[in-house]
């Protein structure tokens, strides 16, 4: 049995300086979708010359509570924490980070000159850790494109990347805390795919460049979508004339209480006050410039 579509929608615009941000979580239908609790569509853009000049990013900021994980879909992304971790990573890669107890970090995007096509896209996801996890010491990891799992699907289907968590045998090196996972899949023009789901875990689907056909339903460029909680399977039509994309992401609900007040996702008032209070107080330590 296929999976029932729960609801589909747009994100709303929340744009950062001169990027173009489509959040998708929350919404207002959900708060998350297994551990993840945000979402970030970073439009895809095309940078105006003089490229050097085009860093675009947020600045430094503090967070606890979560990891951050940013996927790359073109452009490098350059990230600097006051934990001393400095990297780049180019198309295709992965920025993770386990705040923890607290770390301020400050991230950019600009072109990648290896692609010449002078464009900037990707996501960002905050990763819930469970309650015990929350104040352990920040971690990072920067992931290249040529690291992350890939495997071309049977048939000329397309091709499938694992960006967190596993699928049959491709399994992402990101630390998991519960069940997650991000599939990002490439299907042909003309082609479908279809996988089981595995009972208990949250499924949800986006759509970031072209149309598809999900479960006997045509979703638009841009949207949202999310499954039901009952098992079945997730078939995936692309019925274009172009190879289409889709992120598939989800996993293990998140049971404790989530309260999120800026940078911070904790689980409950008070420590949403400790996670300010510690920041002005200097404990994140500091952070050079970019």
């Amino acid at each position: 049995m296929k999976k029932l579509i729960s609801f589909s929608g747009k994100g709303r615009r929340a744009d950062i300086g001169d990027m173009t941000i489509y959040r998708l979580l929350p919404n207002r239908f959900a708060d998350a979708a297994g551990p993840f609790v945000f979402l970030d569509h970073i439009a895809p853009t095309i940078v105006e010359p003089p490229i050097n000049d085009k860093k675009r990013g947020t600045g430094p900021h503090p967070h606890r509570g979560i990891a951050t994980l940013t996927y790359l879909l073109n452009g490098q992304d350059v990230h600097l924490d006051s934990r001393g971790n400095h990297a780049l990573v180019s198309s295709g890669g992965v920025q993770w980070m386990k705040a923890g107890n607290g770390i301020i970090h400050d991230e950019y995007l600009t072109t990648d000159p290896a692609t010449n096509d002078n464009l900037t896209h990707g996501f960002q996801f905050w990763i819930n850790l469970p309650s015990k996890n929350k104040l352990e010491d920040p971690q990072y990891l920067a992931i290249q494109a040529e690291d992350v799992p890939f495997r071309n699907l049977s048939y000329d289907t397309g091709w499938m990347k694992v960006i967190a968590g596993k699928f049959d045998d491709l399994e992402s090196i990101i630390p998991e805390y519960s069940t997650q996972f991000i599939y990002h899949l490439c299907i042909n023009a003309g082609k479908q795919f279809s996988f089981s789901t595995k009972s208990g875990l949250e499924y949800a689907a986006f759509l970031p460049l072209k149309n598809m056909r999900i479960n006997d339903a045509e979703f638009d460029e841009g949207e949202y979508i999310e499954f039901d909680r009952n098992d079945g399977t997730i078939e995936l039509h692309n019925n274009t004339s172009d190879a289409t994309d889709i992120l598939i992401f989800g996993g293990e609900r998140y049971l404790e209480p989530i309260v999120a007040e800026g940078p911070f996702v904790m689980n409950s008032r008070q420590e949403i006050a400790a996670a300010y209070r510690d920041f002005h107080a200097g404990k994140y330590g500091k952070i050079g410039q970019l």
